[in-house]
């Protein structure tokens, strides 16, 4: 039997407090990381990912403290991303209780440590994150450091980059969809599963329970959402939720 997809909540670290964004801008406080993987253990949910948004921006290593705070109390794996630099400061990381490493930044410029991190912890354990968006002229670029800095890759060459560099799975973000409630991008999911081996999981846009039917028969191993899991709609006040046992009723 194939394994079914993962329903992914993604926790956003900004100042130290958990925020939401909206296009990768304009980061929103909505309340306490612990307070939130807290509310995610009663659902149940699957696995976490945290990203610090700040860290590779900043050029600046993680919060430790607040990660090891964070992987106490989740009942779930963990998957971390922000100022992975090094493999000194993966290993701290890991250290932790964090199951995975998600990298953006060094993926453009250091692609040797995403097999230096697979050759000690297995390809399983690194992630990486590709964020891109609609060009004005037509075509998909490729972006890191936070949606900051452009680069020269189109998503499916830097999917492939990734999986050859010893990625075991990539995280596909649409910077232009992301806390827009537009659904997911399927037709680029569908490009990059068809170009790689390795899982992939779509990021950004989703809205209802029909975005993730979308994905996983579009090939995603795992849907990510934040806007979703935090925020209750139209008005969006802050209230965490997450469907439990989505694929099983």
């Amino acid at each position: 039997m194939a394994l079914q997809p993962r329903i992914i909540p993604v926790l956003l670290l900004h100042k130290g407090g958990l925020y939401k964004t909206k296009q990768f801008k304009n980061p929103y406080y909505v309340g306490d990381p612990i307070n939130a993987v807290r509310i995610f253990n009663e659902k149940e949910v699957d696995e976490l990912l945290i990203l610090d948004i700040d860290c590779s921006k900043e050029n600046k290593e993680p919060k430790y403290t607040l990660i090891e705070e964070i992987v106490s109390e989740a009942f779930m794996p963990v998957g971390y991303g922000g100022g992975i630099s090094s493999l000194a400061i993966a290993q701290k990381v890991f250290q932790l209780g964090v199951e995975k490493v998600i990298i953006n930044t060094a993926l453009q410029n250091n692609q040797q440590l995403l097999a230096d991190i697979a050759a000690i912890y297995g390809a399983q354990a690194v992630v990486a994150s590709i964020d891109y968006k609609k060009g004005f002229m037509g075509g998909t670029k490729s972006y890191f450091t936070n949606g900051t800095k452009k680069s020269g890759h189109t998503p499916q060459v830097l999917a492939q980059i990734a999986e050859k560099a010893g990625a075991g799975e990539i995280i596909l973000n649409a910077i232009d969809r992301e806390g827009t409630y537009q659904g997911y991008d399927i037709n680029l999911l569908q490009q990059i599963v068809r170009s790689v081996q390795i899982p992939v999981v779509i990021s950004g846009g989703s809205s209802t329970n029909t975005d993730f039917d979308a994905a996983k028969h579009a090939g995603a191993s795992g849907m990510a959402a934040g806007s979703m899991f935090v925020y209750q709609r139209p008005h969006n006040a802050v209230l965490i939720s997450y469907p439990s046992n989505y694929f099983y009723l």
